[in-house]
């Protein structure tokens, strides 16, 4: 893995980043309320972060999400029902069940981008690491939610008796699909542009 450094660039692009996270998670445009779960995003800048900065810039990132998904359990920003609920119900838990797994989320996004683009083209390793991001965002917020508030009636009540990986596919459903196909096209799409503009370098390939 290379060095981060808080270079101007990294810093510019991290404010950037934060802004457009601030702007979805206080107005209706980044967050799509279905159900008890909302099609969220701000997975959007955090799987630019990863393609950009590599796995410390996306966990930044994903960090940052992560605050704020846990500030909306409170209404501050748009209101998360199920993140009010949980608070409700162990205030810490919740702030782990909302922090981790973005942070998680961006770091692991820009290993997968910095794995493929050394082994295929950089503009397809874009595509592949935004559907990514949008599939390990739902896996790790799903499995976070039954891992720490499984023995909840709450959790209990949404399950209705099915195990861990029924639930969570139907749970998610149509929202996760939507997420990624979302997701894959625009990070794709703003990838392959900055790497046209040459704001993302080609690493050398591995030679055989």
């Amino acid at each position: 893995m290379n060095g981060f450094k808080f270079d101007t660039k990294r810093i510019v692009l991290l404010g950037l980043l934060t802004a457009i996270i601030v702007v979805f998670s206080f107005t209706p445009i980044g967050s799509i309320p279905v159900g008890p779960l909302v099609i969220t995003l701000n997975i959007i800048p955090i799987a630019i972060a990863a393609i950009t900065m590599g796995p410390i810039g996306g966990a930044i990132i994903g960090g940052v999400f992560g605050i704020f998904s846990f500030l909306q359990c409170f209404g501050i920003g748009i209101l998360s029902g199920m993140g009010a609920i949980l608070v409700d119900i162990n205030p810490v838990l919740a702030f782990i069940q909302r922090f981790v797994p973005r942070l998680l989320d961006g770091f692991f996004a820009g290993l997968i981008f910095q794995i493929l683009s050394k082994l295929t083209d950089v503009r397809i390793s874009c595509f592949v690491t935004g559907f990514f991001t949008a599939l390990m965002n739902t896996a790790f917020f799903m499995f976070s939610l039954v891992f720490l508030f499984g023995n909840t009636e709450y959790v209990q009540g949404l399950m209705k008796g099915k195990s861990v990986i029924p639930f969570i596919i139907s749970f998610v459903g149509v929202n996760a699909l939507v997420e990624m196909i979302v997701c894959t096209i625009i990070t794709g799409g703003v990838g392959t542009a900055l790497f046209m503009a040459k704001l993302i370098k080609a690493p050398k390939k591995k030679e055989s």
